[in-house]
């Protein structure tokens, strides 16, 4: 119950400063994560799809050559992984221990917000959709996301043990694997540069994923009703009584204990088991002699 009133007074404190709570620091944390986990993925993995090009060629070598670049990858990799489960974990807990609504799943008001978004743009209503604390666009982006790493974490599977891999797929899903390994994140790195950079730094110069808050002209642009419920002073999550807190704390944590253990067990395994993939083969170092052909008499 304290828990309760401390964050609803610091709600009331924020905004009259002019600032709206928009992320709490465990959502902070898990965005830094992603964001530095998924930057060196795209430094070290987008040069060894396109080979080729001198950029890429200039970057590998400068990360210290093809091995070291690979390595950093695939422990990039594991970060991703490892924060994904992190944030399983952290949604578990808001949903199964504070009986918070899941807000990042789409429903009809989405559409009928996108419907009205399109049709203020083009100038046929006067008033544009008072949308919620996460808009549809804000949910179509999370759910690519989630989308896009379960993709490379699958793919990134297969092709960092392909030998292993073929004991349970077939041997010509191999590059299958690859081809969408490797667009998945182009089509992740295009987007993040194009449409997400844009919305949040261009578009409004929106810091809320490094402060937390978010400044009152986005907030009535793009998050009305979340505005409205703020100065009503409501709380965004039903209020649960200490002890039931404690009870619903006490079996979360010993789960999560141990999911997160075996979480940590299976990468550790999923990933060290195969080593053929690791190791690039030396370069040739001399010519191959090969005796011509004998003519027949």
């Amino acid at each position: 119950m304290n828990k309760e009133m401390d964050e609803l007074a610091f709600e009331r404190r924020a905004i009259a400063r002019g600032e709206y709570p928009r992320f709490r620091l465990m959502a902070r944390i898990e965005h830094m994560l992603l964001l530095t986990s998924f930057t060196i993925l795209c430094l070290t993995g987008l040069p060894q799809k396109f080979p080729f090009s001198p950029i890429s060629q200039g970057l590998i070598a400068l990360l210290g050559g093809i091995e070291t670049v690979r390595m950093i990858h695939r422990w990039a990799a594991v970060v991703l992984i490892l924060g994904s489960v992190y944030h399983l974990l952290t949604s578990s807990y808001r949903l199964f221990v504070r009986h918070e609504r899941m807000r990042m799943l789409p429903d009809i008001k989405d559409a009928y917000d996108l419907r009205d978004t399109v049709t203020y743009n083009l100038g046929l209503q006067d008033t544009p959709p008072k949308m919620r604390k996460f808009n549809f666009g804000e949910k179509f982006e999370y759910w690519a996301v989630v989308w896009g790493t379960a993709v490379m974490i699958v793919t990134g599977f297969i092709l960092w043990n392909p030998i292993n891999a073929t004991r349970i797929i077939s041997g010509e899903l191999i590059p299958v694997a690859l081809l969408a390994h490797g667009w998945e994140a182009v089509l992740a790195a295009v987007s993040i540069v194009i449409w997400h950079l844009y919305n949040v730094l261009v578009k409004h110069r929106n810091k809320s994923m490094f402060t937390g808050m978010l400044d009152q002209h986005i907030m009535e642009e793009e998050h009305a009703l979340e505005l409205e419920r703020l100065a009503r002073g409501n709380p965004a999550y039903p209020v649960v009584p200490p002890d039931v807190l404690r009870r619903r704390q006490r079996v979360f944590f010993a789960v999560a204990a141990v999911v997160a253990v075996l979480s940590l067990a299976l990468v550790i395994w999923l990933f060290t088991f195969e080593s053929t993939a690791i190791t690039t083969l030396p370069e040739a170092t001399r010519d191959v002699f090969v005796p011509l052909a004998t003519p027949l008499p």
